[in-house]
């Protein structure tokens, strides 16, 4: 059974960062791909970057490129989003989340497992 724990978040200032990881187990993740979403209230979930776990490529949303950075330790099976000059506009639950398959790395009805989420609130 996959198992996806999520930890790293917290309160922090606008301009602050914040790092996040996912720690993976259950299987060999080297055919996944490894995203984080996230969902702040009233709103729809959201891509926020994605890893494919064998070759490192990444993928990001447009409101995060230059800011944040998604990266993976093999040893640790551990996927980090690190979080630079971070905006009010950040403030949501993140989430990760895997995949085995194809399709766009940024609908969530592509992935197949998530973790429980970690609450990310940047004050202004």
């Amino acid at each position: 059974q996959v198992q996806l724990v999520e930890s790293g978040g917290g309160l922090v200032q606008a301009g602050g960062s914040l790092r996040l990881s996912c720690a993976a187990s259950g299987r060999t993740f080297s055919n996944y791909a490894m995203g984080w979403f996230r969902q702040a209230p009233g709103k729809e979930r959201e891509f926020v970057a994605a890893i494919r776990w064998s070759t490192s490529s990444t993928f990001y949303a447009d409101s995060v490129k230059g800011r944040f950075t998604i990266s993976r330790d093999n040893a640790k099976n551990t996927v980090y989003l690190q979080m630079n000059s971070l905006k009010f506009d950040d403030t949501a639950v993140y989430y990760c989340a895997c995949r085995h398959g194809s399709g766009s790395y940024s609908f969530p009805s592509n992935y197949d497992y998530w973790g429980q989420g970690t609450q990310v609130t940047v004050s202004s």
